[in-house]
């Protein structure tokens, strides 16, 4: 069957906002996506009926504390994870990393060593970098191959050894848009006899999570990138968090996810959550799929790549015919399968921010810069003040968005070079 977007589009009701009579095309979605309706009347509804902390007996603090568990289910569910005690839901991905890495640190010894790629997001590097800094650790570069714009499975086997205690992957480039062989990486790590902590927030937008499968023992994503609100969520296999020491009060819960959930939960965001887990399910549903939530989710999936990869193979076309411009990251239509639907790019001569402050006047939003992904423009020496142009596909958008894009990058980039 043909992708329902626009029955989708009408679940979303920023898709419908004008800007003094002009559209919106939202290309930025690596960094946000937006979020159905059923979304914000979740959160709406918990705040205006649910409204109380967790750990008394009177409606509210039940009707709350019901909220919470269904959310921990819902991406237990989303996840593929064994049991909800292995869901840790906080702030962003960032914040839970810091703190996780803060725990993991407190049994790693100097010369110990931490294995980092040159293709993840900050998120998934700064805190490790800062964590072998206080404890006197050895942080080794993992870099992708420039020719497949992946992390190969050749290169971590060279650096890892009896002192590797941990290797932070990266799912998929918020830059590059690669996706790595992250359930093949991980089985080498965990050969090597190291933790294993996967950073899946560009990747689970745009494919199924299935850490059973992956193999690793920690797995983060940000729920505002697939349609939720401002949260992260943290999976860890239960054998390992359940022997670690947190950092935590000392009168708060020791049990499962709870001790690792610091403070008062955001309990109106986690029924945001549940919502957003929702609409892969309804999307699962209308593909056909009567199964239960997770086959549901995985139906959703299975639809929104097929459509997906196809709206980035007409963009990537459609840049490619552009002088002087170059993209950063698999371009092969016999790949489009190893990649997410994030294209960045850069044209010679034009400082990035150039075009996408013209795009941005047109109504078409998109990022210009490093969006944190320090190591990849270094990488791929690109000055890190200027970045790249990037665009951001999710499921929500069309082909004629795609055109539309595309017929105003060129017409920009024309215009600039006559100005120069």
């Amino acid at each position: 069957m043909a992708f329902p977007v626009d029955s989708v589009r009408k679940d979303f009701p920023a898709l419908g906002l004008n800007d003094e009579g002009r559209r919106r095309i939202y290309l930025d979605n690596p960094a946000g996506t937006q979020v159905p309706r059923a979304v914000a009347d979740a959160v709406s509804d918990c705040l205006l009926a649910t409204n109380a902390n967790l750990g008394g007996f009177f409606t509210t603090t039940l009707a709350a504390q019901k909220i919470v568990d269904d959310a921990h289910q819902a991406m237990a569910d989303f996840l593929g994870a064994a049991s909800p005690e292995e869901v840790i839901i906080g702030p962003n991905m960032t914040t839970l990393t810091y703190h996780m890495s803060r725990t993991l640190g407190r049994g790693f010894m100097p010369g110990d060593e931490i294995v980092l790629t040159r293709m993840d997001h900050e998120g998934n590097v700064s805190p490790w970098l800062q964590l072998a800094e206080d404890k006197g650790l050895v942080v080794r570069f993992l870099p992708f191959d420039r020719e497949t714009w992946q992390v190969e499975e050749a290169a971590l086997a060279e650096l890892l050894n009896e002192k590797t205690r941990l290797v932070a992957l990266n799912h998929a480039s918020n830059l590059t848009g690669s996706i790595n062989r992250v359930k093949a990486l991980t089985a080498i790590a965990k050969k090597a006899g190291a933790l294993v902590y996967v950073d899946s927030v560009q990747f689970a937008p745009h494919g199924l999570v299935d850490v059973q499968d992956i193999g690793c023992d920690f797995l983060a994503c940000s729920a505002y990138k697939f349609f939720g609100p401002h949260m992260g969520v943290l999976w860890g296999r239960r054998d390992v968090v359940a022997a670690l020491q947190p950092y935590k009060c000392r009168c708060s819960s020791d049990a499962l996810p709870d001790r690792f959930e610091l403070g008062t939960l955001q309990i109106e965001l986690l029924a945001g959550l549940s919502a957003a887990v929702g609409h892969f399910e309804k999307l699962g549903a209308a593909t056909g799929e009567m199964g239960s939530r997770r086959q549901k989710i995985a139906a959703a999936y299975a639809a929104s790549i097929a459509y997906e990869n196809e709206l980035a193979m007409r963009l990537i076309d459609g840049l490619s015919d552009i002088p002087g411009l170059t993209i950063h990251g698999i371009t092969d239509p016999a790949r489009i399968a190893e990649r997410v639907p994030t294209v960045s790019f850069t044209v010679e001569g034009i400082v990035p921010e150039t075009i996408v402050r013209q795009m941005n006047a047109e109504g078409i939003f998109v990022w210009s810069g490093h969006n944190y992904a320090w190591e990849v423009v270094h990488h791929l020496g690109i000055p890190a003040e200027d970045g790249v142009v990037r665009i951001g596909i999710a499921h929500y958008n069309t082909a004629s968005e795609i055109d539309e894009t595309l017929e105003s990058v060129h017409r920009i980039i024309a215009m600039l070079r006559q100005q120069r």
